[in-house]
Formats: C-alpha cells, sequence, structure tokens
C-alpha cells in the first residue's frame, strides 16, 4: 500500500510560524516551549515563504557568533524550502529528504503550509510497513491464511 503523507504520516495541523522580521532568539524559544525542531516562515497573507529549523540556530546563528537577539529570520531561513503535497508518497518523502540531507520538510497546499513532515515521522511509517509486511508473510507462510 503506498502511504501519503496526509493522513497517512501527519494530520493537518495549525503550524507554528514566524515572520521574516522576527529574531531568531523567539524561534528558539518557541520551539523550546513546543518541544519542536523546525517551524515555518510566512508572508502577511500566511503564504509560505521559508523554513527555520534547529540546525539553522546551531550553524548560520551560534557558530557563526551572531546574536540571536538581533539576528533577523530573514537573514538566517532557508527561502523558498522544497516541499510536499498532501498526496505525495512517503516513499518519494524519504527519498527526496534522503538526498538533500533534510530533516523537516513543509506540506503545502495553495502556498499554505497545512502540516509539516519529519525524517523521524518517515522513518516510523516505514517500520510500520514493513512490521506489516513481516505479519503478512508469516501468515502466508504458516497457514493463517492459507487454504479456502
Amino acid at each position: 500500500m503506498q502511504r501519503k503523507i496526509i493522513p497517512d504520516i501527519v494530520e493537518r495541523l495549525d503550524i507554528a510560524a514566524v515572520k521574516r522580521d522576527d529574531t531568531v532568539f523567539t524561534c528558539a524559544k518557541m520551539m523550546a516551549d513546543a518541544h519542536i525542531a523546525a517551524l515555518i516562515v510566512i508572508d502577511d497573507d500566511n503564504m509560505l515563504i521559508g523554513i527555520i529549523t534547529e540546525r539553522d540556530l546551531t550553524q548560520r546563528v551560534l557558530a557563526a557568533g551572531l546574536d540571536g537577539k538581533s539576528t533577523k529570520v530573514a537573514d538566517v531561513m532557508t527561502e523558498n524550502p522544497d516541499t510536499l503535497a498532501p498526496d505525495d508518497s512517503a516513499r518519494d518523502a524519504l527519498e527526496l529528504m534522503q538526498t538533500r540531507g533534510y530533516r523537516h520538510l513543509p506540506v503545502a497546499e495553495e502556498g499554505k503550509c497545512v502540516s509539516i513532515v519529519s525524517i523521524r515521522d518517515l522513518y516510523s511509517s516505514v517500520k510500520e510497513a514493513l512490521e506489516e509486511d513481516i505479519r503478512e508473510t508469516e501468515a502466508f507462510v504458516f497457514g493463517d491464511r492459507y487454504g479456502a
């Protein structure tokens, strides 16, 4: 069975978002408070324009010696990020994330972010699918589904 991003992997969510002029300190605080690792960046029309992750905060702010209270999201975010569509397959999402080194990808519909999928979400889905395949194979091999 081909699993789709929504609803098989993640649900539609009200995604935590920031704007270009917010500070990275605000991002770090939001991420810590919500126990999340990525925020989307939106414009005034709530359209997806970027993403900022814990990795961005670590590599582009802390390691660069920037001040989190004065550095703007626009200075360190990933603009125009790759996105997934709700009906994309989990397999395609996993391949894209592995190829490009992403840990989080926004799920967008008509330019608006409707969810975020993480590599952890996808690994969990793959694990469930493999376990289901093993159960079905065992049932066939050991006779649970053999016969009329």
